[in-house]
């Protein structure tokens, strides 16, 4: 699914209409989160390596086997800490997580270079993973940036009638076509084409608000959009 990252006060709601579907389905032993690197500390696709993340809810263990495989299966990848070690849209979503499913463990990919041609290979290697894993794939993005709530809206819309169509190629052509801000569209990407590849032919949109219907001020405004992809 995809899940935006803001601050809890401002996103979370819209969050917690995935994390809800989250937890009437079947419980995964392995959650791949995938998020966009907005500080550019680090390499261009990073796996936390291995050990544990720490949230004022518990500790959540790292899947190491599965960070290796990914690792060995392309060259795509690195293992190191220090691309993760400022960034918080992987770790947004943890609470989240251990809230509804409890005992699970981690994969974080966080992705500096999120062409196309890089979202790809994620892809392609992360869809190796859930054919061999009981593995859920979240995505991690907010959409368009401080522009009025009816541009954004208007951009955001688009933007999620491509990913919802599955179309990765439309999704990059929208973006560049319409300056769309979303800062995890590589991480966006990636969830589609695993979709498509585990056989869904579609997205759902769960909800989509902005930072807008929260504050009051609809003049620069941030969207968010909860999307899941089930097969």
């Amino acid at each position: 699914m995809v899940s935006p990252h803001a601050g809890y006060v401002y996103s979370g709601p819209v969050a917690c209409h995935g994390y809800l579907l989250l937890s009437q389905a079947p419980r995964p032993s392995t959650v791949v989160v995938v998020g966009p690197n907005h500080q550019g500390v680090g390499s261009e696709v990073s796996i936390y390596p291995e050990g544990s993340w720490v949230t004022p809810v518990g500790e959540v263990e790292v899947d190491r086997d599965a960070a290796y495989y990914l690792a060995r299966t392309s060259d795509v990848f690195s293992l190191d800490e220090a691309s993760h070690r400022y960034e918080h849209s992987i770790e947004v979503q943890l609470p989240f997580l251990q809230y509804v499913l409890g005992s699970f463990k981690l994969v974080a990919v966080s992705m500096l270079d999120q062409s196309k041609k890089t979202s790809l290979e994620v892809a392609k290697a992360l869809a190796e993973l859930v054919r061999q894993k009981n593995v859920t794939v979240i995505s991690s993005s907010d959409l368009t940036h401080y522009e009025p709530a009816s541009a954004a809206s208007q951009k955001d819309q688009e933007l999620l009638s491509r990913v919802m169509a599955l179309d990765v190629d439309q999704l990059y052509n929208t973006i560049s076509r319409r300056r769309i801000t979303a800062c995890g569209y590589g991480p966006v990407a990636c969830s589609m084409v695993v979709a498509k590849e585990m056989g869904a032919v579609e997205g759902r949109l769960l909800k989509y608000a902005s930072s807008g219907d929260i504050t009051g001020d609809r003049g620069a405004v941030v969207g968010y959009a909860s999307v899941s992809f089930q097969v």
